[in-house]
């Protein structure tokens, strides 16, 4: 009777039988269990879109076969031909107008970049002025001092697709190969400043030249992904507040990618940036809507993450986005492999916190 006493007493304190210690050999899979949660969640804002197969009958195989020959046959070669084209002209109207007296050069050297901006675009989807498949909402930006314009971000063609309706100076990373090449030999004509995202010391370069960019109002509208990353278009990840705390008016866009002919996500870990552009090229078109929304300012008592935040839901909303409460340069990191320390202090954190409820044998 004793030991049955003595079992119901254990029991009743502790359901399931647990010690301190086994508590603590089991945090390491409930951590893991918890881990794989929260990378599902956080994963799944980085996940492109998969291609559902619809030619899997024998009067929409022939449909899905003329389809490829036109796209990779016809319509490539035709895009890829005006792209090659139009940046020839491109390369000899950027040295015609470096040539031209100073008055006159920073203007034509930032219609050429938008020229480029406007191939680009032209080699995805066929653009007309006043028709195309990208289409422009709200008013046309314009230079003003105490501005700044944020977007959320899918791909390093949100730059092309905004600098085809008016050029932008934009704060990026700087990229290797062709990519970095133009940047710093083109781009900088619009003012573009350029960061190294695992150096503290250019964050902080860079925000000082924020500053005196946006002050400047005969500089170029500067244009910030607060998102610091790219994101699938899905979701809208957590904003930086860099862009909010600038003491200026923050000009919100917000773009919205349609997937029906081809998924405009930039996977930067699995793709490089030519083949991105590729696939572009060999769809039927890029299908985009593009809102300016209404200027905002910091409320009085607002931080500037609460002002991020409140301009973070506008653009998710506008843009039908859900927004998503991870920081996105999260996905540079393994914390698994570069901090196992932090890893097993949280594992003993989560065992302390159980073991509380845990009545020690």
């Amino acid at each position: 009777m004793a030991s049955k006493a003595s079992f119901m007493r254990r029991t009743s304190a502790n359901p399931v039988g647990l010690t301190r210690s086994d508590v603590l050999d089991i945090s390491s899979p409930l951590n893991d269990a918890a881990s794989a949660i929260v990378d599902d969640s956080f994963l799944r804002c980085f996940t492109s879109a998969v291609d559902e197969p619809w030619n899997w009958n024998f009067y929409l195989l022939p449909l899905w076969i003329l389809g490829v020959v036109l796209r990779n046959a016809i319509i490539f070669p035709l895009r890829l031909l005006t792209l090659l084209l139009g940046a020839l002209v491109f390369i000899v109207a950027f040295m015609v107008a470096e040539a031209l007296p100073a008055k006159h050069r920073t203007l034509a050297e930032r219609r050429v970049v938008q020229f480029m901006a406007q191939i680009f675009v032209t080699s995805w989807t066929g653009m007309r002025e006043g028709e195309c498949v990208i289409r422009y909402h709200g008013p046309r930006p314009v230079s003003t001092a105490n501005r700044v314009w944020v977007a959320n971000h899918t791909s390093m063609i949100d730059y092309a697709v905004l600098c085809a309706y008016t050029p932008f100076a934009a704060i990026m990373q700087l990229h290797p190969g062709w990519v970095g090449l133009f940047q710093k030999r083109y781009l900088n004509s619009l003012g573009c400043l350029y960061f190294n995202r695992t150096q503290a010391k250019d964050r902080t370069l860079v925000h000082q030249r924020m500053r005196d960019h946006v002050a400047d109002p005969n500089s170029m509208p500067l244009l910030i992904f607060p998102e610091g990353t790219c994101v699938n278009n899905e979701y809208c990840v957590m904003f930086r507040k860099g862009a909010f705390d600038l003491g200026a008016t923050v000009c919100p866009i917000a773009i919205k990618y349609n997937k029906i002919f081809v998924d405009a996500f930039w996977n930067s870990k699995r793709q490089s940036f030519t083949a991105h552009l590729l696939k572009i090229m060999r769809s039927w078109a890029l299908v985009c809507d593009v809102y300016f929304l209404e200027p905002q300012s910091k409320q009085p008592g607002e931080s500037s993450q609460e002002f991020a935040e409140r301009v973070q839901a506008m653009i998710a909303k506008r843009a039908r986005l859900t927004v998503a409460p991870w920081d996105g340069y999260l996905k540079y990191y393994n914390l698994a492999e570069k901090h196992p320390d932090l890893i097993e202090s949280q594992r003993r954190t989560y065992s302390a916190i159980i073991s509380k409820h845990v009545v020690p044998l």
